[in-house]
């Protein structure tokens, strides 16, 4: 057998359809969000919120709290955006360091802070610069197998060079041994993107991606024009479903997906190798899970506390310490009872998980053994 038919293969291709996973969604997969929808709901894989190559390479070293994960997280996939391309290089790099299972390139995101750059959906419209970076964050990735790391990458400061070695260190043997064998694949690389910019595009767009072979790719089924209005376009999200049949790459989709049976009538219906699910994650882990799976899970309201919990565990010790991010996520696990509304402003201003328990516990939430345990 020859070498090339020892290469064992990436996690993408060993996942069995219909793969359902977390959506990246700047401002709430952090850390903590992700370790709670991964032991809860047991997405088939998980994503960071996107994260700036310019500023890792501007010396932004809080940036690198955006790539905080444990290992129950795995398969985990760092995504980040931006428009140097000797930037994703370098970050492809430090990301392969600090132990990710996959790096994925934001070609979707509508913000207009990021689109105006030339960022995220921005390059749709900017195909050349789009498959560069592409190319170039596939070059980091083999810089790291060729043995470069984060303190051998030009724009990156002796601080976050250290930080990722000493992150590096903490990893399992598996991982950091996992280059030297050279039948283990490299970390794959993927893009997240949208049906098109100002019209959608999805053949000729998906077309271009897919000559510089990403390991998988996830379309929203909006425009950028359309940002987060009107409803998912699925019939040109599975335009490019024989497009990627004819490839090894894994086509997902994304947008409006409420629930778990419908995730899996959308791979059916259309074709696609899996569904990210998004917003219909928010305070409901148990999405990703069949009903019946769900007999004996957890009250939400404990999940809740223990997200709290772990939230300050991350954070507290950080020089811009704020529960404020927390608040919105508490408010997502309550919006379903009928004192909803009032127990949400109360929320708002709560600073610790302690007070978090005993506002839920004061409306009942709660038992009374929860709070003597505190």
């Amino acid at each position: 057998m020859t070498q090339e038919n020892q290469i064992k293969t990436t996690f993408w291709q060993d996942l069995s359809a219909p793969i359902l996973g977390l959506s990246p969604m700047d401002g709430v997969t952090d850390h903590p969000f992700r370790h709670i929808q991964k032991k809860y709901g047991q997405p088939a894989l998980i994503y960071t919120e996107f994260t700036s190559v310019e500023g890792v390479c501007h010396g932004a070293n809080r940036l690198l709290t955006d790539f905080l994960y444990d290992e129950t997280q795995r398969p985990v996939i760092a995504q980040i955006y931006g428009t140097t391309p000797d930037f994703f290089r370098q970050t492809a790099t430090i990301l392969c360091e600090l132990g990710f299972d996959g790096i994925d390139i934001n070609m979707g995101c509508p913000a207009k802070n990021v689109a105006h750059s030339g960022a995220g959906a921005a390059l749709i419209k900017n195909p050349k610069l789009a498959v560069q970076i592409i190319n170039e964050t596939k070059a980091g990735v083999d810089d790291y197998y060729n043995g470069k790391r984060a303190s051998d990458c030009a724009n990156i400061t002796a601080q976050i060079a250290e930080e990722v070695k000493q992150r590096h260190a903490l990893l399992p043997e598996w991982y950091q041994t996992r280059h030297e064998d050279s039948t283990n694949p490299k970390v794959p690389v993927s893009v997240k993107t949208r049906v098109g910019f100002d019209e959608k595009v999805v053949e000729w767009w998906i077309s271009t991606l897919l000559e510089h072979e990403p390991a998988a790719i996830c379309v929203h089924g909006r425009t950028l024009k359309q940002q987060y209005g009107g409803l998912a376009d699925w019939e040109e999200i599975a335009k490019g479903v024989p497009l990627c049949a004819q490839t090894k790459t894994r086509y997902l989709g994304n947008g409006d997906v409420h629930s778990y049976e419908q995730a899996v009538e959308k791979c059916s219906t259309y074709g696609v190798d899996g569904v990210l699910i998004g917003r219909a994650s928010f305070g409901n882990p148990f999405i990703f899970r069949p009903e019946q799976e769900l007999q004996d899970a957890p009250d939400t309201y404990e999940i809740a506390v223990e997200h709290a919990k772990l939230f300050e565990k991350t954070y507290q010790d950080g020089e811009r310490y704020s529960f404020l991010p927390m608040r919105k996520h508490l408010g997502w696990y309550i919006k379903a009872i009928p004192q909803a509304s009032e127990i949400r402003q109360k929320i708002y201003q709560t600073n610790t998980s302690q007070e978090v328990v005993a506002l839920l516990t004061e409306y009942g939430l709660l038992n009374q053994a929860h709070q003597h345990q505190e």
